[in-house]
């Protein structure tokens, strides 16, 4: 799984518009998500960090809500966008899904146990869950 990294607002129109994941490394204004929106029809997850979740507007959150898209909080620990644009989840994290999964561990113990072994959050690992 691919989540494609968007550093600045600039780049928003020259996006694949079948890109399904995005992480937004700056603070997005509305009308950064609203053309993000436009752009990127099949977008399932808008991922920003932390400290930028907390300026995204009630609006916004009713919005993506109504639209089926879903605002995680998270980050791309140690990804150079200058190498490449897209960050990849490792297939050791997508394998030990798998094997908890089969051991008939719950989604939400899952996420919780991957958050603290990986540098992924709870909620991408919740979307990853309901993917696989």
């Amino acid at each position: 799984m691919k989540i494609r990294v968007v550093s600045k607002r600039d780049e928003i129109p020259n996006l694949d518009a079948g890109e399904q994941v995005i992480h937004l490394a700056f603070r997005p204004s509305n009308e950064d998500i609203f053309t993000l929106i436009k752009r990127c029809k099949d977008v399932e997850v808008i991922q920003i960090p932390t400290s930028y979740r907390r300026t995204v507007s009630k609006s916004i959150e009713m919005f993506l809500d109504m639209q089926g898209i879903r605002l995680v909080e998270g980050d791309v620990w140690g990804h150079r966008k200058d190498i490449n644009e897209y960050y990849s989840i490792s297939p050791a994290v997508i394998e030990r899904i798998k094997e908890m999964k089969s051991e008939g561990i719950a989604d939400e113990e899952v996420a919780e146990r991957l958050s603290r072994e990986s540098k992924l959050n709870k909620e991408m690992l919740l979307y990853i869950l309901e993917k696989d």
